[in-house]
């Protein structure tokens, strides 16, 4: 009986033994398991966070966003001045600006121009650039140009006072002037003697 005893006593005490073993193991299993997902965790936040920051820096700032647009009629005032003349040849300087109460807009292009009183009508042609003004050398391509409150942008217009014969050319007193792309058509009075007409894109 004591024999048998001993052995109860010993089995039990070797089936405790495995029992704390294997609680061990599965203890250490379960801190595997949750630190590798704490680094899932922390690796996926990582790469989630990653194309986050580079979706806001590829949005569009807000000059691209808010360009303004192009501009309309009625949007723009026309004005013109003689310039001082130089040989033979005669200039007018048109400036574009914004009417009251309209927001910024741009201009591209040439204006169209013709001349009103004072002779025959003379349609501006279309030039890069002349002898009072224009684009630089080498480029012909028009700029994009914005107008502002209290900045204006400005086209020349050109002609000669004498013809191939060497005869005087009519004065004009007036010019009937469309700003780029548009169709609103203003007069404008300016003194100009010349037998043809040039025009230059718009600048700023």
């Amino acid at each position: 009986m004591v024999g048998s005893d001993a052995m109860r006593r010993a089995a039990v005490a070797l089936s405790v033994a495995v029992l704390a073993a294997l609680a061990a193991g599965c203890a250490d299993s379960d801190s595997g398991t949750t630190a590798a997902s704490v680094s899932a965790t922390t690796t996926t936040a990582g790469v989630v966070s990653t194309p986050a920051a580079h979706s806001r820096s590829s949005v569009p700032n807000a000059a691209g966003t808010n360009a303004p647009p192009e501009c309309g009629p009625g949007g723009i005032e026309i004005a013109a001045r003689s310039l001082a003349p130089g040989m033979n040849h005669r200039g007018v300087q048109l400036t574009f600006t914004l009417a009251d109460n309209t927001p910024p807009c741009v201009l591209s292009g040439y204006p169209g121009v013709d001349t009103t009183e004072g002779g025959p009508v003379l349609h501006a042609e279309r030039t890069p650039r002349g002898y009072m003004g224009g684009l630089p050398q080498g480029n012909d391509t028009p700029p994009t140009v914005t107008v502002l409150p209290g900045r204006p942008v400005k086209a020349m217009v050109e002609g000669s006072a004498m013809n191939p014969s060497g005869e005087d050319c009519p004065t004009y007193t007036g010019l009937a002037v469309t700003a780029p792309n548009s169709t609103d058509t203003r007069t404008v009075h300016t003194t100009i003697n010349t037998c043809a007409l040039q025009v230059h894109p718009v600048t700023g």
